[in-house]
């Protein structure tokens, strides 16, 4: 694995944020024309009195960047509405947004047994009705009845337990048990809304000061450096070995970390994304004991972010959560301090709006589980909904309930399908002039690799923006995709990538393809040295 420069490793994200913010600032007025000039006087007589200014908040905030809702998708959102108000103006007919890990937003259904429970429980007066029994399955009602029993006052609208309602916690607990083979407690767990509030709350933990380092992988879902901005912390980068489909290499993790000891950091946690956003690898079980071992070794928290668990497209790996393998290699609570995070965004499911998910936090001494629970007191409890989808997904249909084989024919219709997605668009790019892409193992995301000729470089730098960004807004403006540079995630400095989804619907993926292929083949013509 190459070694790079330390003092580029360590302002590695402090570039990203000026790249970002230049983009911005270049490609941030899209503002309706007829209402502009009135925005611009309201706005000039609010910078004039207002007390609150760039220079005057919180110099943090402006440190935090979220490429993934960035500029790009900002200028898409004024393209839809172009579309909308001006049918024709522009080359093409619709925005293909391939930006986001949003499922159903772009026509993936909902499960169905998870939506009759949740609606039963939302609306209990209709469990006791004859006809409930003709439009909801046996099992639904039967589940609904279980989880209002667990709910104080059967009220889905009233504020639960900080950590989230104690019977979903059992749920969930058994879940994971079923899932790795050991037991799991459902006093360490902790529901949230999705896996993001999580992260949050450990960094919140862990991070003292800019002398608190957290490592993290690069590329990276920028969930975590600007998490790790925003708690004032450090984000010191280990590099995924592209050349090794994203390989994950122990010998780098020891390196980044004595580079940052070299410069005063104390590095508190090792996060690791399996399978990868925005690589879409997935671990093998060696690796995973390696990364066990050396958290273990260096005294370093493990955060594991195993949002996309179920989604594995290739036949010879398989997801283990890093707790079965810490347990497995004979590791209990004194040995290893584990946080996994889970989410009901992702997967099959797919449940973004609904806001779901869990921590399970283990290693930790009792005292500083307090500081946690009180962290998650403060957001008195994450919301209802979102907790009973948490339980379900973990606790699905089984065979022989009423829902099992519709339920099992609606998630292995939803993987089929993302595989094959991620395919098609695997060949599609590799079969591009100067792009290679590793192959998706899993998760939702490819993350090709963009080998630019040296003029479009320069275009890049004369528009004063990175020549992934600068790629991915000519796209967009040709034809409608809405892709990710991948200079918001974090890269090898010197290269250039995008990520992209593999959620447009199934059939809209041939026109993202010959879109794509088109508008590559002008501009590599256009700027061919």
């Amino acid at each position: 694995m190459r070694r790079f420069v330390v003092e580029r490793s360590k302002n590695l994200i402090a570039s990203l944020s000026r790249r970002s913010f230049a983009f911005e600032q270049r490609f941030s007025s899209y503002s309706d024309s007829s209402s502009s000039s009135s925005s611009s006087s309201v706005m000039s007589s609010t910078q004039s009195t207002s007390p609150v200014t760039l220079e005057s908040i919180n110099p943090k905030v402006l440190k935090c960047e979220y490429a993934v809702r960035g500029a790009i998708v900002t200028h898409a959102q004024h393209l839809q509405q172009e579309l909308q108000t001006k049918p024709g103006s522009h080359p093409f007919d619709e925005i293909l947004y391939c930006n986001i890990g949003n499922p159903q937003s772009l026509g993936q259904q909902p499960i169905t047994f998870f939506r009759e429970v949740l609606a039963l429980c939302d609306h209990p007066n209709i469990l006791d009705r004859s006809e409930t029994q003709g439009l909801f399955s046996a099992d639904a009602i039967e589940r609904a009845w279980k989880i209002l029993d667990q709910i104080p006052g059967r009220a889905t609208g009233a504020y639960s337990h900080s950590q989230g309602i104690k019977g979903l916690r059992d749920s969930i607990a058994a879940g994971i048990a079923a899932r790795d083979g050991f037991p799991a407690d459902p006093n360490d767990i902790f529901l949230t809304d999705g896996a993001s509030p999580g992260v949050h709350t450990m960094m919140q933990l862990l991070i003292r000061s800019e002398k608190d380092g957290i490592l993290c992988p690069i590329p990276q879902y920028p969930l975590y450096s600007a998490s790790i901005a925003l708690h004032g912390g450090t984000l010191v980068p280990y590099y995924l070995d592209e050349a090794t489909g994203w390989g994950l290499e122990i010998s780098e993790l020891k390196q980044q970390l004595e580079d940052a000891k070299s410069k005063g950091i104390t590095v508190r946690s090792l996060v690791v994304i399996n399978p990868g956003n925005p690589t879409g690898q997935v671990l093998a079980e060696d690796n995973q004991r390696e990364i066990v071992e050396f958290c273990k070794k260096e005294g370093l928290v493990l955060l594991a972010d195993e949002v996309y668990q179920e989604i594995v497209y290739v036949a010879d790996k398989n997801f283990h959560s890093f707790k079965k393998i810490s347990r497995s290699m004979g590791y209990g609570e004194e040995d290893v301090s584990l946080v996994s995070f889970h989410s009901i965004s992702k997967g099959y499911y797919g449940e973004c709006g609904k806001r779901g998910g869990y921590m399970e936090v283990t290693g930790f001494r009792a005292d500083v589980r307090e500081q946690i629970y009180k962290l998650a007191s403060v957001n008195l409890c994450s919301n209802i909904s979102g907790q009973i989808l948490a339980s379900l997904v973990m606790n699905p249909p089984k065979v022989g309930d009423e829902s099992f084989e519709s339920f099992a024919a609606e998630k292995d219709g939803i993987l089929a399908s993302l595989a094959r997605r991620a395919k098609t668009l695997e060949d599609a790019f590799n079969s591009l002039e100067g792009v290679t892409c590793n192959k998706t193992e899993g998760a939702m995301y490819l993350f090709p690799r963009l080998h630019l000729p040296r003029k479009a470089i320069e275009a890049a730098k004369a528009a004063k923006t990175a020549p992934d960004a600068f790629y991915v807004r000519r796209l967009l403006d040709a034809t409608g995709i809405v892709l990710v540079p991948g200079s918001g995630f974090g890269q090898v400095p010197g290269t250039w990538h995008f990520r992209c989804t593999v959620l447009p619907p199934e059939d809209k993926i041939p026109a993202v393809v010959s879109r794509l292929t088109a508008f590559h083949q002008g501009f590599m013509a256009e700027f061919r040295d």
